[in-house]
Order: structure tokens, then sequence, then C-alpha cells
């Protein structure tokens, strides 16, 4: 049932258990990745079971002018229109990778088909397995068939608890690129639960931030992991995400030059040609401050900025530091007397020197 509300999710929810309790309050985009991102507990995989109808929750949800729930009505789980993919791929053993997508298909009516399968395969590139045995399948394949499934039915949003979490290294790795296409390709939204800084940093476009079951955070991602307004809960987690360029690689000494608004970061050399553009994230213990631009030093990426603001870092003798690179915030974790010896204040112009900084891939 349509509305008039603008396209994107809206989700109310209120849900009671004994010793927790749900309770948010959403707006979000209606295309792109959405994480649903905190600790364990936090009430994220409670939340994404609210909005597929499995929990029933007092509350609201419309997504993208689709009344699914309010006070007056609720959409059962088998009518909604979306996908779900869990942490563990659920695949049936008796049946083969083509056998397993159809049985998802047998919930679509012929005349609502749209050729979504025929696409979820090649998004996910499973064609070479569609008749093999579900047994023989590696676990990052697994999953894969799992998305695909979940894609093939043509939902109108998909939701994924973790899909990487049972996975190791390596499976994580093989599968992520996978993720990334989703991101790049599906014109529907997909929340996205982890409690994975860097899968959050390397995928999703808008963040939600959730600890005891209310949201402590949500918007843009770049804007929301570089505020410091956020609980103690997340201070471990304090990093911002910079989108690059790659400028130029220096195989003597093994480095990749990276350019983004605002400046420039050496880091190690990486296998992407000059001119793709790429993610680094930045920790906010990885930064360190300097009053005058240092010399003589083995850090390589030191860089100009101006103290923005300035919040406790929910540690005792720790103080979080936001500031700004010509454009593109950076954080810093320094301790009080630093911040004192150093005169670190609000508009103060500072020396930010980058000791780490992770290409996302």
């Amino acid at each position: 049932m349509r509305d008039d509300r603008p396209p994107g999710i809206e989700a109310r929810f209120e849900l009671g258990f004994p010793g927790f309790t749900l309770d948010v309050d959403l707006a979000l985009p209606g295309r792109g990745i959405t994480a649903l991102f905190g600790h364990s507990g936090s009430g994220k995989t409670t939340l994404l079971r609210c909005i597929a109808g499995l929990e029933r929750a007092r509350g609201r949800l419309s997504v993208n002018g689709e009344r699914w729930q309010d006070d007056a009505h609720f959409l059962p789980t088998h009518r909604r229109p979306l996908g779900y993919v869990f942490q563990e791929a659920s695949l049936f053993p008796h049946l083969s990778v083509r056998g397993n997508l159809a049985y998802g298909l047998k919930r679509v009516p012929d005349a609502s088909r749209n050729g979504g399968e025929l696409a979820a395969i090649e998004l996910l590139g499973i064609g070479p397995l569609l008749d093999r045995a579900t047994g023989g399948l590696s676990g990052g394949e697994r999953q894969r068939v799992a998305i695909a499934r979940a894609l093939a039915v043509g939902p109108r949003l998909l939701l994924m608890d973790e899909p990487l979490a049972a996975l190791d290294v390596a499976r994580k790795q093989e599968i992520l690129p996978y993720l990334e296409r989703l991101h790049d390709d599906l014109d529907i939204p997909v929340l996205y639960v982890s409690h994975s800084p860097d899968e959050v940093a390397r995928l999703a476009d808008h963040v939600v931030l959730l600890a005891d079951g209310r949201v402590v955070a949500q918007g843009g991602l770049h804007e929301t992991l570089a505020r410091l307004d956020l609980s103690a809960a997340f201070a471990d987690d304090a990093s911002v995400v910079i989108d690059a360029e790659v400028a130029e690689h220096d195989d003597a000494d093994g480095l990749t030059r990276l350019d983004f608004r605002g400046g420039s970061l050496q880091v190690s050399r990486c296998r992407e040609p000059v001119g793709q553009r790429l993610r680094v994230r930045v920790r906010a213990s990885d930064v360190s401050l300097a009053s005058h631009r240092p010399e003589q030093t083995s850090i390589l990426n030191v860089l100009p900025a101006r103290v923005v603001e300035l919040a406790d870092a929910g540690k005792p003798g720790q103080v979080l530091v936001r500031l700004d690179m010509a454009g593109t915030p950076i954080v810093a974790r320094v301790t009080r007397r630093s911040c004192r010896l150093l005169q670190i204040e609000p508009g103060r112009p500072m020396w930010v020197q980058v000791k780490s900084a992770a290409v996302l891939r």
C-alpha cells in the first residue's frame, strides 16, 4: 500500500524484552547501503527482525513510499517484498545451487518476475556454480548463493545480518568485492548489520550507530564517523573515512601516494592503478598533533589542519580532537596533558601526523 511519504525508509519501533528495550526512530535513504553498527547486544538484529516483520513491534514502517506497518496496518513477513541474508547461508543441502535459487522464486508470481534471477547470478558471479551441490561449496561461495537467492525474488529492500561473521579472513576477502558490487549496482536500499568498523567504512553510504537499543547517531558515513558527541561505547572505534584517488606509485620505496581533498597520504604500495578511487580509514589512535611542523620525523604523513572541536574520549586522561584539513575532517586521540601543553583549542592551527592509514579493500 502506497502513501504520500517521500522516498526512503521511515522506521519507528518500540519493543520490550526482559532486560532490554528497543526504541528507535529512523529516517534512512531509499538507495545505497545503510550500516547498522554497534557492539553485541545493541539491538541490530532485533531492529532488522522488526523491519522484516518477524518481531511484532509497536510502531510504523514505510519503505520508499510503501506503507508496511502502522497502528492500523501490519503487512506480514511473507507479503513484504524483501530479501533476507543471515549469518549462515542456510541453503537447502538436498538441492543444487540452481535448485536453491528456484526455491526462493516459488513465492513470486510468474507475472511479477522481472529477470531478477539472471541479474543476481551475474552480479554475484555464481554462473559456474549453478549445477553444483551446495555441500561442496566454500563458505564464501555459499554466502554468495544466499545473497543471490535473496535478490532473485526482486526485493524492494535487502536485509543483511552480519553476512561475513561466519567466514574466515580469506573468505571475507573473497566476498567483499561482490558486496561492493551491490553498493554500485543495486537500485534498492540495503540494511547491513555489522560490528566490524572496517566493513562499515568500506561498504556503507549511511550509518546508524546503536547502543542499548537506542540510536546514538545516524547520518552520512563520513560525517557521522567524524562526530565527537558519541557515547563512550564507541570511543575505541573513533576514526574517519577519507575518499581518495591513487595518484602515484613509488616502486623504489614501495609506496603509493593517495590524493584527497585537503592533501595527500603516503601508504604502502597498493595494487590499484593510478586514477582508481578508494576509501582510506584513519583511526584516531593513529593520529598525533604538533604545534609546529615536525622536522626529521619518521612519520611520512604530516599535514596542516585547524582544530574544530574537542570532546572527552571516554577514557581517563584522554581527549578526542576533531580537525579540518581543507574540507576533510580527521580525528585525533591525545592526552589531556598534551592538550594543555600544546594549547589545543577550537580555531588553533596544528600539524597532523598520520602514523598509519588503512586502505579499505
